[in-house]
């Protein structure tokens, strides 16, 4: 395995500069460690993902990339962990998830649909403006401590290049976002507009996320028991009776919603 890496390690420097650089990063990972598909997004603030490289078939490119793109990437770990304050370097899906990430709707409505077993993405910060994330997707069995440490083993050479690679890309992006104005508050300022409470509002954007009721009380700093009352009362406002009616009406929100662009 150390022979097969120090070959790709060398087709990577050769094409550091090169429009062929994913691809050859994708093959060197599956020289060591497999896995199905690779996707590389870039974030940067709030503004729609840049998709930046997949290697999906064309069906599956409208549900991992257009489709992501239209609203659900709002609510994914991986684009939480990229604009928030995670630390760089290869995560699990799970490990970046909220508690109830599995449960929640974001999971059973969009993410289960993939068919993916499991998710590793190395969490790259290019520069200020822009963090990227490469993806490795299986469609089955998770991948084991051994493959884990072998990631996290090369994780120096991924780091270096991406961000040599990808340095000049969003370099202008902060200059057309606002913080006040970004997809996400707009979005949610759209659930119950006029008829939610601020707090409400919170309640509403962390449950979507995939928090339970616990984890949300402790964010917040009130009782779990407060919380319920929050949610039923939304679900009353908003004349809906689930989660998975608050997913839909977040989506619908979402296509409503002009979109915050980096080009």
């Amino acid at each position: 395995m150390l022979i097969s890496w120090n070959t790709q390690t060398a087709q990577i420097i050769d094409n550091l500069e090169s429009d062929t650089l994913p691809e050859i990063l994708s093959k060197a990972l599956q020289s060591i460690v497999e896995f199905d598909f690779t996707v590389v997004f870039g974030y940067v603030g709030n503004a729609r993902p840049l998709a930046l490289y997949d290697d999906f078939s064309p069906d599956r490119r409208v549900m991992h990339v257009d489709d992501y793109q239209e609203g659900p990437y709002l609510l994914d770990p991986f684009y939480l962990a990229a604009t928030g304050d995670v630390e760089a370097g290869p995560w699990r899906l799970k490990e970046i998830a909220p508690d109830r990430f599995y449960q929640g709707e974001y999971f059973r409505n969009y993410y289960a649909r993939t068919g993916l077993a499991e998710e590793v993405g190395f969490l790259v910060d290019v520069h200020e403006n822009l963090t990227i994330v490469v993806s490795l997707m299986r469609k089955t069995r998770k991948f084991s401590k051994s493959e884990m440490k072998t990631l996290k083993a090369v994780w120096p050479v991924i780091n270096a290049a991406c961000r040599r690679h990808w340095r000049d890309t969003a370099i202008e992006a902060p200059d057309q976002l606002s913080p006040a104005d970004t997809n996400i508050e707009r979005a949610f300022l759209k659930i119950g507009e006029g008829v939610l409470t601020p707090r409400e509002r919170e309640v509403v954007e962390l449950t979507l996320r995939g928090h339970s009721a616990d984890a949300l009380g402790k964010l917040l700093g009130i009782s779990s028991g407060t919380v319920r009352i929050h949610r039923r009362n939304i679900y009353a406002k908003l004349r809906i009776s689930s989660q998975g009616e608050l997913f839909s009406t977040f989506i619908s929100a979402i296509a409503d919603t002009p979109r915050t662009s980096v080009i």
